[in-house]
């Protein structure tokens, strides 16, 4: 099993820098970023352990040692989600009471509920004032062959290749608490991921580490995304799984001595957010409060996007320029006239759910960042490695004829064609990197989303080892559809032209599991919080033959769309800037 890392733990409430430790190299694994060979990133010792630890704390331990205990604990179903807690905390009790002899372990403990209750229901009825970090993850459904425009130009999509790779009996999951976090201000490495996988096993599938990585993390964090740090995951200490036709909760007790966490410690923990949290679960209203835009603010200005989209032209057309595709994105800072609460913008976008993955993840004291997005970046099973090509974005006809003409129009593009090769070879050779087999189906077709439509590719492969999954990761993130084409130029031009922090948006977002991982990435996704609004997000590829002002109305509608699925009223007296 995987890796083994020592350090202190760390608080839920506060991250406390102590004191600086050695500086890391980079040299010594491999690390998910550019320009890390060059790097020095110091390390640093956080607070004791009384809520949870940091599992990637320390350099001076063998990476691989493996954990003394990884177990899943089933207990007879029971009706309701209050007998499910009464279940549970019976069984802390009883570990209470006859503790475990080794020096590091995680056990899960789970209780089904007869019922499907929905996840987003349970997570919204747990009191948010009591600051633990809080994740929510659902899945796609299937893409079925009646998803995809089959019809244009003779190109099919094969039926006997159809089978879904999101099919899973889990439908989301919610959590509150963690168990066991992971997080840092360095790049997201090999160690890191060694040190994660360390708590999870094929035999305990349902032990999940759920979390994002930013999109650039070697760029300076700016304060609301401080939190986060480069990359964030957590185990959840308390989840509720909704599946189909009933539910889940689950407890999950970690320890490691190593990690200043024991075994004692991590049980007072677990009972002291069991103690906080609700058994009783009422519905998530499915829109926004009663809340209008007062102010919107775009960063860049259009003035600025014009002047940003033409050097990226420039660039692309120069004679000696290796640039053949820039993203380049907008944030926009939503003032409204009430706060709301992110659950209630996320439930707001689960009407999109079986288009696109939903996901929710807020540290402690932090803004939460949500998205409703309909891309994958991978998805693992075991050894099988299944990912997609998204580009290109038109809206939907407001008739059928009006539809079918858009998206000729768009497969027809010379334009969006480049665009959309771009991705789909880039992706290819990625994977043909790492599995013994990679197959393309579909290669290029029409993917018809409730709002809008893109042009779509799938693609599945062996891979040759499990170590690979993190190769996948670091490899195919971040993807030509969010940054370009040759990546680090494309990079290296972002960073030179956008003057806001990206954070997580546009970066991986899904979980981490023994027997599958699955990762969307993070756009058409906000960040918000009390004080700062909502900083909405959105951008597109530049290429040859882009126009600004055509490019900054395809903004304006992917910002609406994800504004008009929150429901945000928009008066006569909001200014956009």
């Amino acid at each position: 099993m995987a890796a083994a890392t020592a350090g202190q733990g760390i608080n839920n409430a506060s991250f406390m820098e102590l004191q600086a430790m050695k500086h890391y190299s980079s040299s010594k694994l491999p690390t998910f970023g550019r320009r890390s060979a060059n790097m020095s990133i110091k390390r640093y010792v956080f607070s004791s352990c009384s809520l949870s630890m940091n599992g990637c704390q320390g350099d001076d331990h063998d990476p691989r040692a493996p954990i003394g205990t990884i177990e899943t604990r089933t207990f007879p179903a029971v009706s309701t989600p209050a007998l499910a807690v009464e279940s549970l905390n019976a069984a802390i009790a009883d570990m209470q009471s006859q503790p475990s002899a080794s020096d590091s372990g995680i056990i899960r403990l789970e209780v089904p509920i007869l019922e499907q209750i929905e996840a987003l229901d349970w997570l919204h009825s747990q009191d948010q004032s009591l600051h633990l970090p809080r994740c929510f993850f659902s899945g796609r459904n299937r893409i079925t062959i009646s998803d995809l425009s089959q019809s244009i130009n003779g190109n099919a999509f094969n039926p006997r290749t159809s089978t879904s790779v999101e099919d899973n009996d889990v439908v989301s999951v919610a959590g509150v608490g963690s168990a066991v976090l992971f997080r840092s201000l360095h790049p997201f490495s090999y160690h890191d991921w060694l040190s994660i996988k360390r708590f999870l096993s094929k035999n305990c599938p349902l032990i999940r580490a759920y979390g994002a990585i930013r999109f650039d993390e070697r760029a300076s964090i700016s304060p609301e995304w401080k939190a986060f740090g480069s990359f964030y995951f957590m185990v959840p200490q308390v989840e509720f799984d909704e599946l189909e036709g009933s539910s889940k909760i689950a407890a999950t007790i970690a320890w490691d001595n190593a990690l200043s966490c024991t075994y004692r410690n991590a049980i007072a923990s677990l009972k002291m957010t069991m103690a906080r949290v609700s058994s009783v679960v009422t519905r998530l209203r499915q829109e926004a409060s009663h809340a209008y835009i007062t102010s919107t603010d775009h960063d860049p200005s259009r003035k600025s996007w014009d002047k940003s989209v033409n050097q990226a032209l420039e660039r692309i057309k120069g004679d000696y320029s290796l640039l053949k595709k820039v993203v380049l994105a907008r944030s926009s800072k939503v003032v409204t006239s009430t706060d709301v609460n992110p659950l209630a913008w996320l439930g707001s976008l689960k009407g999109e759910g079986k288009d696109a993955y939903q996901f929710c993840l807020q540290p402690p004291e932090s803004p939460a960042f949500i998205g409703n997005t309909p891309e994958q970046l991978f998805r693992r099973d075991e050894f099988s490695i299944f990912s997609e090509a998204l580009a290109a974005t038109r809206a939907r006809g407001g008739s059928e004829s009006l539809d079918l003409q858009i998206a000729h129009d768009l497969f027809s593009s010379p334009k969006d064609h480049h665009e959309f090769a771009i991705v789909r070879e880039n992706i290819r050779r990625k994977l043909e990197a790492v599995c013994s087999s990679v197959v393309i189906n579909p290669e290029k077709v029409v993917r018809k989303l409730s709002r809008v439509q893109h042009l779509y590719g799938r693609f599945s492969g062996t891979l040759r080892s499990e170590d690979d999954e993190f190769t996948i990761l670091s490899s195919l993130h971040p993807t030509p559809a969010v940054c370009g084409f040759p990546t680090e130029v494309a990079r290296d031009f972002i960073t030179d032209t956008e003057m806001f922090d990206r954070g997580m948006y546009a970066g991986p977002v899904g979980f981490f599991g023994g027997r599958q991982s699955e990762f969307a990435v993070g756009i058409r996704s906000a960040l918000i919080g009390k004080g700062i609004g909502a900083l909405i997000y959105a951008g597109l590829g530049i290429v040859e033959g882009s126009d600004p002002a055509l490019e900054w109305e395809e903004l304006e509608l992917k910002a609406s769309q994800f504004m008009k699925l929150m429901k945000l009223e928009v008066p006569t007296l909001a200014t956009t800037v």
